[in-house]
Parts: structure tokens; sequence; C-alpha cells
């Protein structure tokens, strides 16, 4: 590729030209639809979706606690939920002291329900299959 240098004479530098090419990159002086101008938008967009992949920034989703056993809440008014939960899921020793019972309920529901809730009254009942649950009222 020829220039001109200063004192008119053609120069055959390719330092020149690169120069040049890499000054016009920085300005952005293509006009839209040229060549040029699509290598730079292509190189944005490699920096766009390829950067996030190669650096690591620390960030990892929290770990999810996992519910083994389903968990049934509805509410009840506007006076709190109704949670039923499995009775095999529930962690209490027969003739267990009521706030064994209700700490161990707490527990059990506390992946669906959060730490923010008490817990008023509970009851057992049987499903539809037989299966015993535990019917817990609790208040946030």
């Amino acid at each position: 590729m020829a220039s001109f240098t200063s004192s008119g004479a053609v120069s055959d530098s390719p330092r020149g030209g690169v120069s040049r090419v890499l000054k016009s990159y920085f300005y952005w002086t293509y006009p839209r639809g040229s060549f040029h101008y699509d290598v730079m938008v292509t190189l944005i967009l490699l920096f766009i979706f390829v950067t996030p992949h190669l650096w690591d920034f620390g960030e990892k989703p929290t770990p999810m606690t996992r519910v083994t056993h389903p968990i049934e809440v509805t509410g009840y008014g506007t006076h709190g939920l109704v949670v039923t939960v499995d009775a095999a899921a529930v962690d209490v020793p027969a003739g267990a002291p009521n706030h064994v019972v209700k700490d161990a309920l707490r527990k059990a529901i506390e992946p669906v329900t959060g730490d923010a809730v008490s817990v008023e009254r509970w009851m057992t009942v049987t499903d539809a299959k037989g299966n015993l649950q535990w019917k817990v009222w609790v208040r946030r």
C-alpha cells in the first residue's frame, strides 16, 4: 500500500497503513456496512459474549437446600399458613414434649416457609393414601 510522505514522495511502508487503520478503528471512521465496520462490530460482539466465559468473577449461585419430602402450603385467612408435611420427614420421638415437637416441625418446614415463622398449633392427619402427615398452623 503506497502512502505519501511530507515531501510528497510515495512510500511503500506497511507501517503507515496499519497505524492508519488502527487509528480509524479507534475513532470509528468507517461507514456502516463496510468491511472494517463489520470487523469492529464482530470484535465488540466477541468481547461481549466470550469474556464472561474466560474471566472468573467469583459469582456462584447460592446453594439451595433440597426438600426431600412433599410439603403443601395453603393460607388461612389473614392469620397465616397451614403447612402439611409427611410425618416421615419430621424427626419427633414418641412421647416428646410440646416444645420438642414444635422445634422439629419448624425445622421440617423451614426450607419452604423460611425461618421467620412461628408454629401456633399442629395435629396429625392421614392423606387419601393412608399416609400419616402433620398439619401445622404457622404465623409469619
